[in-house]
This record gives structure tokens, sequence and C-alpha cells, in this order.
């Protein structure tokens, strides 16, 4: 299996996994870099789409590849997409040539919001979580609550550490920006931020990045450490548990410049 992030827009990320003569996409906002990697790739046939919220900038392409592949769309059930597709939620599993992908709901950004994780043989495990987890941060909650999101982080992060966490979007050096504000004193999010600043300065993508890295810099995962909960409770008294914690915390991201 090889695994290819396919820039669009300003900062989304295509997921492209594909074995010898078999592709499939994640979240294909847009048709076009998918249709032109295909293009360059005559031998390789998009079979199958993978899905994980409605929001334009991850389904805008769906029909135009539809047309033109055939490609089978696998999307969350409880949410609308602009072309016929095979509803997925907790508990289901989808198997494309030899991978099993398993279906995690994570609601928070979106309240129908899923994930996939697999185990490829012989290489480090996926996770395409769209717009839930993303490195160094998480999603808006645009429609879900703050206990949802924190739920939907605490799942996805007691999957298996080597996890390539595949997020839709290249907002890693912001994230840490922030991140490095409510945890100074954290040396591997400093050797983190420098690594990824350095591959940003290359034009390279900072993506996937492993999960047990994400555990040990991205607040949102971290949020009931005294080292993250402490300074979000000075910053905002209402945050007094875990819930009003996370909530403040993502309050302190929206609001941060």
């Amino acid at each position: 299996m090889k695994l290819i992030a396919l820039p669009a827009f300003a900062d989304n990320y295509i997921w492209l996994l594909h074995t010898d003569r078999h592709a499939l996409v994640v979240d294909p906002g847009d048709s076009a870099p998918v249709l032109a990697w295909m293009q360059a790739h005559p031998d390789l046939q998009l079979d199958k789409i993978l899905v994980t919220h409605h929001h334009a900038d991850h389904t805008g392409g769906l029909a135009e590849l539809v047309a033109h592949t055939g490609a089978r769309v696998m999307a969350p059930v409880l949410e609308p997409m602009p072309v016929p597709s095979q509803g997925l939620q907790q508990g289901d599993c989808l198997d494309w040539h030899g991978l099993t992908f398993q279906v995690h709901d994570v609601p928070g950004h979106t309240l129908g919001h899923i994930a996939y994780w697999a185990q490829p043989t012989g290489q480090d495990p996926l996770l395409f979580c769209g717009d839930t987890l993303f490195s160094g941060g998480c999603g808006r909650l645009f429609e879900g609550t703050p206990a949802q999101m924190l739920d939907s982080l605490d799942r996805l992060s007691a999957l298996p550490g080597a996890t390539r966490v595949c997020c839709a979007h290249e907002y890693t050096l912001s994230n840490l920006k922030f991140a490095r504000a409510v945890e100074p004193d954290n040396v591997e999010l400093q050797a983190y931020w420098a690594q990824c600043t350095q591959l940003r300065s290359q034009a390279l993508p900072t993506l996937p990045v492993a999960l047990h890295t994400e555990r040990a810099i991205n607040p949102f995962l971290r949020s009931r450490l005294p080292s993250v909960a402490t300074p979000v409770r000075q910053h905002d008294r209402l945050a007094v548990d875990d819930v009003t914690t996370f909530a403040a915390l993502r309050q302190w991201k929206n609001d941060f410049r």
C-alpha cells in the first residue's frame, strides 16, 4: 500500500492510497488533483472514495470523480452527500483489496463525522480522521459539543501509537504556535515545532504524523494533564472539570492570534 497526500485548495490534503492496480481517495473536495494524478498513472483504477463528513471542501469533487471513474462512495450514514453513497457508522468494517477499515463515529466538528482506521500488512496503521484530529490541534465545533469532541479524541487517542494520522488540512504550524503558548515547557513539543518548521520551509507536508507524537504534543489530547489544564483554568475561571476545561481550551484556540 502506497500513501500519497495530494494538495488541494490552500491547505487541504486529499489522501490517496493505492496498490499496484487499485486506488482509493479520502475527502476529495476537488476532483482536479485526483484526476490529474490518475491520468499520470493510467494503470491504476480509482474504485473507492471514503468521506469523513459533509463539508464542501471534502465532498466537492465527488460528482465529477464518480462520473469519470465509477468509484463507489462510502460516507457517514448521518450526513447528506451530493452523490449516492453507502452509509457507514460506528462498528462497520469496509474491505478494500485485502485491507479492512474500521469505522469510528467521531462527532464534534460535525454531528455525523466518522474516521477510518486500518492496519496494512507490514506497515504502520492508518487513520483518516478528516477534521476531527489535526497535528497539534482539533477541529472547530461547528455542530457537536465539547463533550462529544473530547470523547471522540479520547477514542482516537486510544488507537495504537504507531498509527499514521492522516488529517485533511496543513494546519500544523498554526496549531503548534498555540500549543506552545499553552504548554511552553513541553520539550517534545519544542522539538516537533522545529521539525515541522523545517519541513514547511521546504514546502513539504508535516503529515502523516504518528499518533504517539500527537499524544506528546497536542494539547487537545492532553487537556486532563496538569501541564495543560492548569494554564487553561488560569485563562478561564469557568474551566472546572474535564469537559469545561476542554471547552475553554477550544475557545482559547478560537480566539488565539
